[in-house]
């Protein structure tokens, strides 16, 4: 002890300097953002989609005016890549995260920005605290550009790549059928081997919308029509996504006017400010009960 007390520099300097970092959880990482429920879809709900990002000038004056692209997934689930005529992609869909989404993209693109195109981005797993992207984009809803397999990800140095040849054929034979819906924002119909799903997610604080949903469900109106089933829900970045599981040979335009109706009942019975009666309170634990978390 004397010893070390004697010389602390010298020990100091010794030992390899390792900056500890405390990770923090943000629960609702894309708050803030003008598209929050969208963001939550493509990390969440469709397997193959892009969209462009717009970044403040002071992040272009800094990093310089390159195309940037927000992606549900990247090759080998990268969190971003550059091509080689200068373009950016983030994905949204990653392996290694923090607590907090919105910092690990925002980490991804400035380092994007900082690696010659072509050029392997090298990003943290635990990126500290900084800039999130509620700093960097120039905030707008998304152009959301759906996707029947990720051959958009390439260009021509990286299609001759056996190792990203071989990713792009496990993630194109792992594409299950998706379509946007336009009887809701932020709502996707899904086919899967032996049915279809529609999903979407509520942008009301989970208080209000789970509330909703009890006094749907106690007044026996939460499905989509006949042969629907009411699977459930998630919480994915601190709101709700409902789940109903419809017959799977219909196509998604058939599925519009029946959510749009949903949409329409679940409006009007948020407007319901009241305490919940024994019914809702019992439907309520119900739900509460059918409810997965997604991080």
């Amino acid at each position: 002890m004397s010893k070390r007390r004697k010389n602390p520099r010298a020990a100091a300097d010794a030992a390899p300097k390792r900056e500890k970092v405390r990770d923090i959880f943000v629960a609702r990482p894309f708050e803030g953002l003008a598209d929050e429920t969208e963001w939550i879809a493509m990390r969440e709900l469709v397997p193959a989609a892009s969209a462009p990002l717009t970044l403040k000038p002071e992040v272009i004056e800094e990093y310089g005016d390159r195309e940037v692209t927000l992606s549900t997934v990247l090759p080998m689930a990268w969190p971003a890549m550059t091509r080689a005529d200068g373009r950016v992609f983030v994905g949204l869909q990653r392996h290694v995260q923090s607590g907090d989404v919105s910092r690990d993209i925002a980490v991804a693109i400035l380092r994007a920005l900082q690696t010659e195109p072509g050029e392997t981005v090298s990003v943290p797993s635990l990126p500290g605290a900084g800039v999130r992207l509620q700093d960097i984009l120039a905030d707008g809803p998304l152009d959301i550009t759906m996707h029947e397999g990720f051959e958009y990800w390439l260009d021509a140095q990286q299609a001759e790549d056996p190792n990203v040849k071989a990713s792009l054929e496990r993630a194109n034979a792992s594409i299950y059928p998706t379509v946007r819906m336009a009887a809701a924002h932020a709502a996707y119909w899904t086919r899967v081997p032996d049915k279809a799903h529609v999903r979407w997610v509520l942008p009301e604080q989970e208080d209000a919308a789970l509330d909703a949903l009890a006094r749907l469900s106690a007044a026996g109106d939460l499905l989509l029509g006949e042969g629907t089933k009411f699977a459930g829900m998630f919480r994915a970045h601190g709101l709700l996504v409902p789940v109903w599981d419809v017959p799977g040979e219909p196509e998604a335009g058939e599925w519009e006017a029946a959510l749009a109706d949903f949409a329409k009942r679940y409006a009007d019975t948020l407007a319901e400010t009241g305490p919940l009666d024994g019914a809702a309170r019992r439907a309520k634990q119900g739900l509460v009960g059918r409810q997965l978390t997604l991080r």
